[in-house]
């Protein structure tokens, strides 16, 4: 195995210390891995897509439109 350096925030490190019981370098390789995982599925499911990035921008503005819709309706 090899070794990664993370930086963290003091305050964030602090409270870690305060559990110390806890496996901070475990918690840190499931991150990574949910992760990893994460963007190999989304890796695997654009590969084959023929959107280009001016159709991904123009469904993102449509979704962004519809979501700010959606919460000016629920006020």
């Amino acid at each position: 195995m090899t070794n990664v350096t993370v930086s963290v925030p003091v305050e964030m490190k602090k409270k870690m210390e305060e559990f110390a019981v806890i496996n901070w370098s475990e918690v840190a390789r499931e991150a990574f891995a949910e992760q990893i995982s994460k963007m190999e599925l989304l890796k695997s499911l654009t590969s084959k897509s023929k959107a280009t990035k001016e159709d991904v921008k123009e469904l993102s503005e449509k979704i962004k439109a519809a979501v700010w819709k959606r919460h000016e309706e629920s006020r």
